[in-house]
């Protein structure tokens, strides 16, 4: 390998921690005000009111995801191609259309949500009582369309300092206002307080797109839809398998609901919110960089091999030393994040915190068909995909409840795993290099070994165990980065600051 790709090499590595710790910082944060709000709600309203909450959070998902149009992942897309051509005018005209499209899909959002109020009402609850309350968040619907499109050009100008502030002063202030809320009115306070916190983020998004100062382009209606159709055509695509999946998890918390009642639901979201939110934030602070550098070569195979080999590297060795703490303080972590009631979670996170290793390869596969954009490959795959999950978790929780979710979980990731990687290799010819196997192989041995742990009975050779589990994970971490980065220029240089 010579000079210059050794240092493109590094260079790039170095992008990707950059990137990830940035906006990692900042998820921690919002992780942080996400824990501190869901413990509010746990403690004040007991799981219940946490079933009650999540169902209309994920209402709200839902009309978003259906009348949104994929709007915030093709505006990355779009924005992050006009932007490399550094034309102030095309991004300006860009921007103007996004915006106009945004009140158009954020109001068309807002009405169905209130007109589907009752039924709403009557399919979550078996209820009436909630019609008002769904009412309430139908504004919510509007206010998360307006401020996803904003936090979108952001991200498409890969402006992550801006991105990172936006998301965590939104939801900080957010939280502050809503906070006597939840302790004054208990579970009346829950719809008011979404509404609330989504106006807050739309605050921020709004104040900190505008300094990326923008001269937004006036143009006509007639412009602005004919130009639009093609930004929503490739929003409808590409939002399609995140819809899908939204839409596979409302139905398997209205299977739970019908089983066992909104407390079981409580349960799953909780576990789930683990899961996915609170150890998945590594993903988010990871793609918010991925996804934009990654369209920038959705022509080049070789180059986005390159990029997704990099990216699945140092997501696996991110992921291992937090999949084995999490798996030693299980009990620890599930008391701070929500309260002991909550014990009953613990088996299903057990099994699906394993998941999350297959998890960080697929999902770095997954960006190939999501920059490509072929349509039929990936409404076929997304269709695929999201039915196999659906079964397997309603099979799972069937057979052996909460913990049956988490092995559902886990199986459904390996073969996620499995099925993108025959497909990208037959679509794309993309193949892991034989390095990122190694490794792989050694972080699931790690995680399994910790896994197996569990089983000890004896606390000190336990903990004895899974103390050493995690030095070896670290050491492997560290050692494996280092070769890539450099971590200890990196470290000295912070230390000389």
């Amino acid at each position: 390998m010579s000079d210059n790709l050794m240092f493109d090499s590094k260079s790039s590595y170095r992008q990707i921690l950059k990137a990830t710790s940035i906006f990692g910082g900042v998820q921690f944060f919002t992780i942080l005000i996400s824990i501190v709000r869901s413990k509010i709600i746990a403690v004040l309203l007991g799981p219940s009111g946490l079933g009650i909450a999540t169902l209309l959070n994920s209402t709200i998902g839902l009309i978003n995801g259906f009348t949104g149009v994929g709007l915030e992942t093709s505006a990355v897309k779009r924005i992050s191609e006009v932007n490399s051509d550094e034309d102030p005018e095309v991004l300006g005209k860009e921007v103007g259309i996004l915006n106009r499209l945004l009140w158009i899909t954020g109001l068309f959002g807002m009405c169905i949500t209130i007109i589907l109020s009752p039924w709403l009402s009557e399919l979550l609850f078996d209820s009436d009582k909630y019609v008002i309350a769904i009412v309430w968040i139908s504004a919510a619907v509007l206010f998360k369309q307006l401020s996803g499109g904003q936090m979108a050009v952001l991200q498409g100008l890969r402006k992550l300092n801006y991105l990172a502030k936006a998301n965590l002063l939104g939801n900080l202030l957010g939280l502050i206002i809503t906070i006597p809320l939840y302790y004054y009115w208990k579970i009346d306070a829950i719809a008011p307080a979404i509404v609330i916190s989504s106006f807050t983020g739309l605050i921020f998004s709004w104040l900190y797109r505008r300094k990326t100062e923008i001269k937004i382009v006036k143009i006509t209606s007639f412009e602005s839809f004919s130009k639009g159709k093609e930004l929503i055509r490739i929003g409808i695509l590409l939002s399609l398998s995140g819809l899908l999946t939204t839409l596979s998890g409302y139905l398997l918390q209205l299977c739970i609901s019908y089983n066992s009642g909104v407390t079981e639901v409580g349960y799953y979201n909780a576990g789930f919110a683990i899961l996915n939110s609170y150890v998945g934030m590594i993903f988010t602070a990871m793609s918010t960089d991925y996804f934009p550098r990654l369209s920038s070569f959705s022509n080049d195979n070789n180059k986005m091999r390159e990029i997704v080999n990099q990216q699945a590297y140092v997501g696996i060795l991110l992921i291992t030393p937090i999949v084995v703490v999490f798996l030693a303080f299980i009990p620890l972590i599930v008391s701070l994040l929500y309260s002991p009631k909550f014990y009953a979670i613990m088996p299903m996170l057990s099994w699906g915190i394993i998941g999350m290793l297959f998890r960080t390869v697929s999902w770095s596969m997954g960006f190939i068909l999501l920059v490509k954009g072929e349509s039929r490959v990936f409404v076929k795959t997304a269709i695929f995909f999201n039915a196999i999950s659906l079964l397997i978790n309603i099979g799972g929780y069937m057979l052996w409840g909460l913990e049956g979710l988490g092995i559902g979980f886990m199986i459904y990731f390996f073969i996620h795993f499995i099925g993108l990687k025959i497909i990208t290799k037959r679509k794309y010819d993309f193949s892991f290099e034989n390095k990122f196997y190694r490794i792989f192989l050694c972080s699931v041995g790690l995680s399994f070994a910790a896994f197996s742990v569990l089983a000890v009975s004896n606390f000190y050779l336990k903990y004895g165990l899974m103390g050493l589990i995690i030095i070896i994970s670290l050491i492997l971490t560290f050692a494996e980065l280092n070769k890539k980065v450099d971590l200890k220029e990196i470290l000295e240089k912070i230390r000389r600051k």
